[in-house]
């Protein structure tokens, strides 16, 4: 069996390799599904209940690109049995996207956790490649990841064993996701594996590129849908302009500063990783909910005006506060820097009661920030 041991942490030009963006393209399909069903929910008229089951699907899918990146970040040998073993996690993750539909509607996890069993079996099989060419305290963690991975899978196939109907099965996907959540911690316990700084702040950013670009693909599609059926220009022209200042300056905010400095070692690391889920959830949400206010422009959602604007301005404000708490932050240099993007989130949720021209008013909030930020970073900085 070739070799496979840990890249190190201070390699130059480390970059995400077009397998992985391979690997972020496929996922798009999932997350496309888990938009799509959140869509129709909310148009129906069944928020609550749309948002919990995207919650739940998001995780899964959320947590498997997870899994794979950072594997990906510390072992990635690129050479033929790896790439192989990566197609084996891709198909995991079609099969899963195919029972994104079913888990969501109908609370039927059966596909899904099918294609999970396929991802994490060959992620599994990785880390015991892994721990097969390593020795020590490396081989340990490599060991624990693989029982661990293991372990949790088991729970989830017992999970289908739940009444689907009660309160039992939610009860046990939360226990799952807190084991789920639990195991880099353990594995790592007393040794982190040699992720790559540079190349984990490129992977997440990355894949938070593909989610705004989703997002847009999918409210292009609701304007011209819409423009096509009712020829309502007037209605929706606000909607698209707003849409695209949202994701515009989603794009800006996040990229405003180079993350990898700020993650030093594993405390930082995990915190930051794990709140994506809300920055990635979130940002996918806004092409939902821009799809929804589109819908009830042209009469076909079953919803009122507050609540289509609320099914963009909540997502947004909520991208927003998530990448100050884990991202920006760290960068300011005084409290109106430091308040910018709290005040930008809270003056986006009060848009929700602007009525039809709410999604367009948030635009113009989200493109203020980004000048106000841009002008506050420029201001020469003050010595003492």
């Amino acid at each position: 069996m070739p070799g496979m041991t840990a890249r190190s942490r201070a390699e130059r030009h480390r970059a995400s390799t077009p397998l992985e963006l391979f690997f972020d393209l496929c996922f798009v399909v999932a997350v496309a599904q888990a938009g799509g069903r959140l869509l129709h929910a909310v148009a129906e008229g069944h928020t609550v209940t749309g948002i919990v089951s995207y919650a739940a699907v998001f995780f899964a899918i959320w947590w498997a690109w997870v899994n794979f990146t950072w594997f990906a970040s510390a072992y990635d040998t690129d050479d033929t049995l790896y790439r192989v073993v990566t197609f084996v996690q891709i198909t995991g993750v079609l099969i899963f996207a195919a029972g994104v539909p079913r888990a969501f509607d109908a609370g039927d996890w059966t596909v899904g956790v099918v294609g999970y069993v396929v991802m994490r079996l060959a992620l599994t099989s990785q880390w015991l490649r892994a721990a097969y060419c390593t020795r020590g305290a490396e081989r340990r963690v490599a060991l624990r990841y693989a029982v661990g991975i293991s372990v949790v899978q088991l729970g989830w196939i017992g999970m289908l064993l739940t009444d689907d109907t009660g309160a039992a099965r939610a009860a046990v996907f939360v226990v799952l996701v807190l084991a789920e959540m639990s195991v880099p911690a353990i594995a790592e316990r007393d040794r982190p594996t040699s992720w790559h700084p540079h190349h984990i702040g490129e992977r997440y950013g990355l894949f938070t590129i593909i989610v705004l670009g989703e997002t847009i693909a999918a409210a292009t599609v609701a304007v011209q849908d819409a423009l096509d059926e009712h020829q309502a220009f007037g209605e929706l022209l606000p909607i698209a302009a707003g849409g695209l200042l949202i994701v515009f300056s989603a794009w800006w905010i996040y990229f405003a500063v180079p993350i990898h400095d700020y993650l030093r070692g594993s405390r930082e690391a995990f915190v930051w990783g794990y709140g994506h889920y809300l920055i990635f959830g979130s940002a996918a949400a806004i092409g939902s909910g821009l799809e929804v206010a589109v819908e009830e422009a042209v009469g076909k959602a079953h919803v009122s005006d507050t609540v289509a604007a609320a099914a963009v301005t909540v997502p947004s404000a909520l991208f927003l506060l998530t990448v100050w708490a884990l991202h920006t932050r760290h960068f300011k240099r005084d409290l109106a820097e430091q308040l910018s993007l709290p005040v930008a989130a809270l003056a986006i949720l009060a848009c929700t009661f602007a009525g039809e021209w709410a999604v367009l008013a948030a635009g113009l909030v989200a493109a203020a920030t980004v000048t106000v930020g841009v002008t506050l970073s420029r201001r020469p900085t003050v010595t003492g």
